[in-house]
């Protein structure tokens, strides 16, 4: 149960004076739903402006507060012309307030002659003339703010407006007992969490006040992994101890490189405990995760239990079955598959297979753990492409068996500080090295002017039999977009190489799509027009050109993913990267790194400095909150730091029974990471 404590806070934003139906729709657009969310809905900038008796040429430029008095209306004979205002300061000298759009009553309305106002606003010069369009009023003698904070919007909300509900909000904040540790409080210079909350919204530019809120909220977050970390220990598992012989029968083309036997020991070690394993496998594009999760799911079999292996999409799923049938073919091992598309008798047979044992490993998508599928004994669970499902739907999966150990995949590199956060919990595996034979992929940065030479080396790459990708960001043309389009493209390549031309996008139908996906895989058809549907999973060796229009508006990680679906056959594979005119010194950054590394980790290390935390961080998953307060830019620091203190917390102060661990838990239920204690547990 949550606090008594936290109930102001957890009040609807309607309690706050002057939120009726009308404000809170603009509220309920930016997600502020209660009094918290307002709290924690802290300035994204600020103005500072100088306060003036007179008005001065050498403040042009700058934001000034200065009380005037209008002099002259000058309305503007055209009905979209702007409406002007002459006033004077104290001294005599002009300026003129514009208003753009208002009508003209409004505007003798909102400034009668003769009647001194306290204006604030950028000071421009306009031809001979100063002048501030838009001025902010207040009476003469009103306290004016040298520093006003800006928050983001929506409309029907201005900044001032949700200063004001703010403060409200803090107002109702409770001083809340201490959870960080005393000797880090001092050392980092911090206030109180109450002090802190109200500091930003006062002085957006408080560093210290708001790394204590982003603090705050990393902790509650590190304390809820730990304590899942520490439940998933104490739980009573099972080992699986494999002795060996199924793995010893798999006839592989080369060894295993450092990496991967390393990782195998790793699964090997944590499938042997009693306590359930809780492993992160990392591995780049083309790095053989699913070998490695290949041998995991052996020593599950070769201990007597069972294995389930869950990819996001039913083509991965079967891609998945199809590899893994080839590694094990020969050995005592029985493989099946199981999607949302399988019926009747098919199905029937499979679901028997399981309850009985016959089957040996189950692999599918999220149709394995449904209900009416029961296994006799799932000893070891495989999620493939991690991020691509909720916490609860893995904690689905884990009840099916007695505890069964967890091994999670993803094929994107997560950077070191961010792996931290979203997986503090897991243990993590790293595959930083690429198989014997792995080519690098030539990257190569060309102008989006140059197409008609790009149209005629794909012909000239097709006619050595060869295929080829072509993506774009968007699925059809709009007004506000000068993107290629999926649709358009594929219709314009159609006109040059006729039905080798195939497509698929995000809003097809998911039969629809798969079709223009295993048409590809069969060699059907020899270009493949996508939107990035094609970032994860695909595998057609014969695939080795990949051109990506518009690639300085995607984010680095994301291109790396998408070069990753070539360079998986023999011979070399190059990814084109088409780019616009004008670039930003982000995206030159960005396209250069893309040309001289193959490294996915360096990328996705490179990807949080040149964008900050914000986009990784801010990718939900079902029952989880994204972070909001954490800065950006200190959140390594931070993160580290909360992970040593949550440590502290769990294994020195006596968890959260203790005296600290009260207060840790009222953390806990403030950043809404109290139900997180209970999803974590799926990873």
């Amino acid at each position: 149960m949550r606090p008594d404590i936290l109930n102001p806070l957890f009040a609807e934003a309607t309690a706050l004076k002057g939120v009726g139906p009308t404000l809170a729709k603009p509220l309920e657009r930016l997600g502020l739903r209660r009094v918290v969310d307002v709290a924690f809905h802290l300035p994204t900038g600020w103005i500072d402006r100088v306060v003036r008796t007179k008005l001065m040429q050498a403040d042009v430029g700058r934001v000034v507060s200065i009380v005037v008095t209008p002099v002259e209306h000058r309305i503007s004979r055209s009905p979209r012309g702007p409406s002007r205002v002459l006033a004077t300061d104290p001294q005599g000298n002009y300026v003129s307030l514009t208003y753009f759009g208002g009508s003209s009553g409004y505007v003798k309305k909102l400034l009668p002659l003769d009647e001194p106002r306290q204006v604030s606003g950028r000071l421009d010069q306009y031809g001979q003339e100063l002048q501030i369009v838009h001025p902010d009023l207040s009476e003469p003698g009103e306290e004016v703010r040298e520093r006003e904070a800006i928050y983001a919007l929506s409309e029907g909300l201005t900044s001032r407006r949700m200063a004001q509900l703010a403060a409200q909000a803090v107002e109702r904040a409770p001083v809340l007992p201490e959870w960080i540790d005393a000797g880090l409080k001092e050392r980092r210079g911090w206030p109180g969490w109450r002090e802190a909350l109200a500091r930003v919204h006062a002085d957006p530019a408080d560093a210290v006040a708001r790394a204590r809120l982003g603090y705050d909220e990393l902790f509650a977050n590190q304390v809820a992994t730990a304590l899942v970390r520490a439940s998933t220990r104490a739980r009573k598992g099972r080992p699986l101890v494999g002795d060996g012989r199924l793995r010893d029968l798999l006839a592989l083309p080369y060894a295993l490189t450092g990496a991967q036997a390393r990782t195998v020991r790793e699964i090997e070690g944590d499938l042997a405990q009693a306590s359930p394993m809780l492993r992160l496998l990392q591995g780049d594009v083309g790095s053989g995760k699913t070998l490695v999760a290949a041998m995991a799911l052996l020593i599950a079999v070769e201990a007597g239990a069972q294995g389930a292996l869950l990819a996001p999409t039913e083509i991965l799923a079967r891609q998945h079955g199809e590899t893994l049938k080839r590694q094990l073919a020969g050995l005592p091992v029985q493989v099946a598959v199981l999607t949302g598309r399988d019926k009747g008798r098919a199905r029937e047979a499979t679901l028997m297979g399981l309850a009985d044992g016959s089957i040996d490993i189950l692999i599918g998508t999220h149709a394995i753990f449904q209900e009416a599928v029961s296994y006799r004994d799932l000893g070891l669970v495989v999620v493939d492409e991690q991020h691509r499902f909720g916490v609860a739907e893995r904690l689905l999966l884990q009840a099916k068996g007695r505890s069964p150990h967890l091994l999670a995949m993803t094929a994107t590199p997560i950077p070191r500080t961010l792996t931290l956060a979203q997986y503090g919990e897991m243990d993590v595996s790293r595959l930083d090295e690429m198989p014997p034979g792995r080519q690098p992929i030539e990257t190569r940065v060309m102008s989006d002017g140059r197409l008609d030479e790009v149209v005629n080396a794909l012909g000239r790459h097709l006619a050595e039999d060869r295929q080829a990708y072509w993506v774009c960001p968007l699925v059809e043309e709009s007004e506000k977009s000068d993107l290629a389009a999926a649709e358009a493209r594929a219709e314009a390549l159609r006109r040059r190489f006729g039905d080798r031309v195939g497509l698929v996008h995000g809003r097809m139908k998911p039969e629809v799509k798969d079709a223009g996906m295993a048409a590809f895989a069969a060699g059907r058809t020899a270009v493949l027009v996508a939107t990035t549907v094609i970032e994860v999973g695909v595998d057609v060796p014969n695939a080795t050109l990949i051109v990506i229009e518009h690639a300085d508006r995607f984010g680095l990680a994301q291109l790396h993913q998408l070069r990753g679906r070539v360079g998986r056959g023999g011979g070399n594979s190059v990814c084109l990267l088409l780019r616009g005119p004008a670039l930003s010194e982000t995206s030159r950054a960005r396209l250069a790194l893309m040309r001289e590394s193959n490294d996915g980790f360096l990328i996705a290390e490179r990807d949080l400095e040149l964008r900050g935390g914000g986009e990784w961080l801010g990718t939900r998953q079902s029952g989880e909150a994204g972070f909001r307060l954490a800065p950006p830019d200190q959140l390594a620091d931070l993160l580290s730091c909360a992970h040593d203190d949550a440590r502290l917390l769990i294994e020195r102060d006596g968890g959260i029974e203790g005296a600290r661990g009260e207060a840790a838990r009222v953390a806990l239920y403030l950043f809404e990471r109290d139900a997180g204690v209970q999803l974590l547990r799926g990873g």
